[in-house]
């Protein structure tokens, strides 16, 4: 791989875009690109880098889009490129595509106990963490120290994110209406998860206020609350074993036991 293109694929990534890299794995007679040679395709249908441009290319972009939109990680393809293509090369190619997806972004609003455990097993399992707090005393590196900290009011911060369908969002915080308002600033905007720790009583106080509040019933059932499956858990590392496990299982598009 060129350093251009390592350079690209890095800035890719650190801008959270999904894109497919295809790479020619193995060659046989005459081809326009040999073993090692890469080209990058973005959702939007941009190309960095080549496989040999022509009839092979356009196979190769046409299967990117298609693993782009598919449930899959990979995929071969094998092509000749006269009997299959019509090209003049009279070679055959193979090409090992790849999809890379950024990580699922989790904001956690509220620093306490619960978002400390929270933070640390989400993290390991994949998770890009920021944890959310106005308490610098909380929000130590110490406490978080895989997480991003962000040192400002939660309800400022989750007023201001733009939300997307990669975004989860746990509320945490020492204090209920401060929950509520976090709640109302989120709900709105597009994410895979919402959800407020709490018991259930304390659940249907917040749907009802949200009604009152004249969130669409859509809306409020979107909310998670109590958030995380049923394993009876107690202790703040258990309850983060719990949110997480419901985490998981919605980035797998799966339905977790409540």
């Amino acid at each position: 791989m060129s350093t251009d293109l390592f350079h690209e694929l890095s800035s890719l990534s650190a801008e959270g875009r999904t894109f497919v890299v295809a790479t020619v794995v193995s060659t046989s007679g005459s081809t326009p690109q040999k073993p090692g040679s890469r080209m990058v395709v973005l959702e939007d249908g941009q190309l960095r880098g080549t496989v040999g441009g022509g009839a092979i290319e356009q196979q190769v972009v046409e299967a990117a889009r298609a693993l782009l939109a598919s449930a899959e990680t990979h995929r071969l393809i094998q092509t000749h490129l006269t009997h299959e293509l019509g090209m003049c090369c009279g070679g055959s190619m193979q090409l090992f595509l790849e999809k890379h997806v950024p990580a699922s972004r989790l904001w956690v609003f509220g620093a306490g106990h619960v978002a400390q455990e929270l933070a640390r097993l989400a993290g390991h399992v994949g998770f890009h963490v920021t944890v959310v707090d106005e308490r610098p005393e909380w929000t130590s590196a110490e406490r978080f120290p895989a997480a991003t900290r962000v040192v400002r009011h939660p309800t400022t911060v989750a007023a201001e994110l733009p939300g997307g369908p990669d975004c989860y969002f746990c509320v945490t915080t020492h204090d209920h209406p401060l929950d509520q308002a976090v709640v109302e600033a989120l709900l709105p905007k597009q994410a895979a998860y919402v959800g407020v720790i709490g018991s259930r009583r304390k659940a249907e106080r917040f749907r009802q206020r949200l009604r009152a509040a004249d969130f669409t019933e859509a809306q409020v059932e979107r909310l998670r609350s109590p958030m995380g499956i049923a394993i009876h858990a107690l202790t703040p590392a258990e309850i983060a074993v719990s949110i997480v496990a419901e985490l998981v299982a919605t980035r797998r598009g799966k339905e977790a036991q409540r």
